[in-house]
């Protein structure tokens, strides 16, 4: 069953049929918006715009402000003036920041100061690398100082071997003060080594200006809880995990008043928030969502202690994605908004009604010289007789009489939402403007569409899974516009695993594979990469525990490698050299193993990326390679 969107069928008829289409350069060239919030008057948006510089290999930012009505937008300089300063006490004597404390003695000249030549790293724990960065013996900290005078400034966690903001994504959110200014409440997870590699365990401190003390507000919640933040009527709110060691655990609101904690949205068990703002009144919590293949706004009710479920309300509705909540002025929300055509812009939505309003056209000016896709739900029957969602994405100007080559993108995470995100390295409307139909199943292991379906992926990478992957390029390839001799399979991260678990299991179905930071062999995996708890969580433990039957099914039946002898295809393979999550031996492996068998097979190594490619031209060299593999062995 196929359902078409009335918003993002952008076919337009009066396009001629020889209208360019957006290439990897010009993809390059696109503005990419991020609100920065609504200023003190409620009457203007903050927002920045960078813009990708190839020729220099970076990037320019240029800061704007728009009316919250809609109008011009004109350049400014972003401060406190605009939009205050989250980081100064509410009394004003006061300013936060962080910044990096030598902790631990790492290198060799910590310890043999006379050899300070030397470029050694001396580790006797785990954790002595984590994303992209090995460890030196310094953690960031929180400080605050006198507003007038930043000099004298107080570590919060003075010799304390952790972070704060939290690594590796963790800023400035991880830290904000109460609403009497007595207090600093900031996010850490404090372990270290071993304990910090197999614990999600990140609790909400307060620490007393006053006294110097520290209490653990979340004392007792085991899984993550990030993101504090207070009301206009001082009370503090955050974002919980239940389950210690679990990435991806069903993530709520939940809101401390006088040492009572309540779950304002523990009881849909469809909503995995990521993201939240409380109203400008403190009576409502909005926050973002994904749902049915999209991630949309909604809003909670906040009524104190009540013993009633809160109520919760969805206030967008649409194909497409709201990404961010910038702010509030009066009635109306700013949002950022993208969908598969369209990268981020900033919108109003009309909080009663949902009606969304565009307020910044960065790209429009892109997009209305070059033919949009054409973007479809279609439901799937799955293997085990569920319904799944299934986005495909068409050539611009596509034409059903013809027939196309068609990729199926195996999407990362593993628990990561398939939505209308606009990706600036796995990009549908490159993919599609260059000729290729795309399906996108939102197979099993994907949050919104219940937590059931979304928790089925652990301790079973290669089970259902696999068949949701082939249930859904089995059903398009049954259109008659669809070539099934030329389908190829391409994804990243445990999308890159899939590819090379389906190259050995695919049974001729495909003609071409591409992986980037794949997981490849699963026992070199646990053994090299640094966050444990992923690795036992998903794999159900380590390789040599003979006595865990759930991890030895898993390294037993869903280890690609021991599937190789299977390889008949050739595959593209992209490793980032500063990826250790997924590191460097993971792509030489599965390039080697198609090497040696005869297979047509090409490495990319990019050896200052890490799990992504950030940098320009490196990105640009990443599309090109990626396309002229896919001119060589699909056209």
């Amino acid at each position: 069953m196929r359902i078409f969107i009335a918003g993002i069928l952008m076919l337009f008829a009066g396009q001629p049929a020889a209208q360019s289409v957006l290439t990897p350069e010009l993809l390059w060239k696109l503005g990419r918006v991020s609100g920065m919030g609504v200023t003190k008057d409620k009457k203007f948006v903050i927002y920045s715009v960078s813009t990708p510089d190839v020729a220099s290999n970076n990037s320019s930012l240029k800061t704007y402000r728009i009316p919250v009505s809609g109008g011009v937008a004109e350049v400014v300089l972003a401060d406190s003036n605009y939009l205050g300063d989250k980081n100064i006490s509410p009394d004003g004597k006061y300013i936060l920041s962080n910044k990096l404390v030598k902790i631990n003695k790492i290198k060799g000249k910590d310890f043999h100061p006379e050899l300070d030549k030397s470029n050694v790293y001396i580790y006797d724990n785990l954790m002595y690398r984590h994303w992209d960065e090995w460890s030196d013996g310094n953690f960031d900290h929180v400080f605050y100082a006198p507003s007038n005078d930043k000099t004298d400034a107080k570590d919060i966690m003075p010799g304390e071997p952790y972070h704060s903001p939290t690594k590796p994504f963790g800023n400035d959110e991880d830290y904000v003060w109460d609403p009497d200014s007595r207090q600093i409440v900031y996010v850490s997870k404090k372990k270290f080594g071993k304990d910090y590699a197999v614990s999600t365990n990140s609790d909400i401190y307060a620490y007393n200006i006053e006294n110097g003390t520290t209490k653990n507000l979340s004392e007792g919640m085991l899984g993550y809880d990030v993101n504090p933040a207070y009301s206009s009527k001082g009370v503090l709110a955050w974002l919980s995990m239940k389950r210690d060691g679990y990435e991806a655990d069903k993530q709520d609101i939940v809101v401390m008043l006088n040492k009572a904690l309540v779950n304002l949205t523990g009881h849909r068990d469809d909503l995995h928030v990521s993201a939240f703002k409380w109203s400008d009144d403190g009576r409502f919590i909005y926050f973002i969502a994904p749902i049915n293949g999209t991630e949309q706004l909604f809003e909670v009710r906040f009524d104190g202690l009540s013993k009633k479920i809160p109520a919760i309300r969805q206030i967008t509705s649409g194909d497409y994605d709201i990404t961010g909540i910038v702010g509030q002025s009066g009635d109306k929300l700013v949002v950022s908004r993208t969908d598969m055509n369209h990268a981020a812009e900033l919108y109003t939505v009309d909080i009663a009604k949902g009606n969304m309003q565009q307020l910044t056209r960065v790209n429009d000016a892109v997009y209305n010289k070059i033919a949009l896709s054409k973007i479809e739900r279609r439901f799937v029957n799955t293997t085990d007789g569920k319904k799944m969602l299934v986005w495909v994405i068409y050539p611009p100007n596509f034409d059903p009489a013809k027939k196309y080559p068609t990729l199926l993108y195996c999407q990362g995470g593993p628990q990561s939402a398939l939505t209308q995100f606009y990706s600036f390295r796995w990009n549908f409307q490159l993919m599609a403007a260059s000729g290729y139909i795309v399906v996108a199943p939102n197979r099993r292991g994907m949050p919104g569409h219940g937590t059931q379906w979304n928790e089925q992926i652990s301790k079973d990478w290669g089970g259902q899974v696999m068949q949701d992957y082939l249930s859904a390029i089995d059903d398009v390839a049954k259109e008659t516009y669809v070539n099934e001799n030329r389908l190829g399979a391409v994804g990243a991260s445990y999308g890159g695993y899939s590819v090379f678990y389906l190259a050995g299991i695919h049974n001729k179905r495909f003609k071409s594979f591409i992986s980037h930071n794949g997981v490849f062999d699963l026992r070199s995996m646990y053994g090299t990469t640094e966050e444990m708890w992923f690795v036992n969580w998903d794999m159900g433990g380590a390789y040599w525990d003979k006595n865990n039957k759930a991890a030895q099914a898993a390294y037993q039946k869903f280890n690609p490698s021991d599937y190789v002898n299977n390889w008949d295809t050739p595959i593209l393979i992209y490793q980032g050299g500063k990826d250790y999550r997924v590191p460097i031996g993971q792509g030489q492996q599965a390039f080697q193993a198609a090497q040696l068998r005869g297979i047509k097979s090409k490495l990319v190594y990019l050896p200052d990326e890490n799990h992504w490619v950030l940098k320009a031209q490196n990105a640009l060299v990443w599309q090109r390679e990626f396309f002229k593999w896919l001119e060589e062995t699909l056209k």
